[in-house]
């Protein structure tokens, strides 16, 4: 025999998110960012979610994902236990200057959402040569590089 759990405090949070619109506003979804190369990578746990909902969007410094979880409520069924979230889920993550945001990719499978942000080219770490000159220059050395830009070839001031 085997019996169901009521909860009746349950009940009445889900019924009250759902009647006085909580459960309308955005809810955050599960993600895992991690460094892989030369990219990095933002995956989202939207199990169920169709992909024709799925947003993803990159404005100035800020990406955006959102997705839609509609109710799947067969007619005339009765629901003993209903856990599942529905409606809106989204989350906003602030990027740095350092990525490629005109090189974002995504793909969605089995439930998962996979942001691929390539590094930018002037953000790559770089080795800068040292160039070793005859005593004719009085001991100094010439290191070189990529050429600063015009007006960032004054000196600086100390402790500016």
């Amino acid at each position: 025999m085997s019996s169901l759990r009521f909860d009746p405090f349950r009940e009445l949070d889900r019924w009250t998110n759902e009647v006085l619109g909580t459960a309308r506003t955005p809810r955050l979804m599960p993600l895992d960012a991690f460094r892989e190369g030369e990219n990095y990578v933002l995956r989202f746990d939207l199990p169920g979610v169709d992909e024709s909902s799925l947003q993803v969007m990159a404005e100035n410094t800020t990406l955006t994902v959102r997705a839609e979880r509609r109710p799947e409520r067969p007619e005339g069924a009765a629901y003993l236990v209903a856990e599942r979230p529905v409606g809106v889920f989204q989350r906003q993550i602030a990027l740095s200057n350092g990525l490629d945001l005109g090189a974002i990719s995504a793909g969605y499978t089995d439930g998962v959402l996979t942001v691929t942000i390539p590094v930018a080219e002037h953000a790559k770490p770089r080795q800068i040569s040292v160039d070793r000159r005859s005593a004719q220059h009085e001991g100094h050395k010439m290191i070189s590089g990529e050429p600063a830009p015009a007006d960032a070839r004054q000196p600086a001031a100390v402790g500016a």
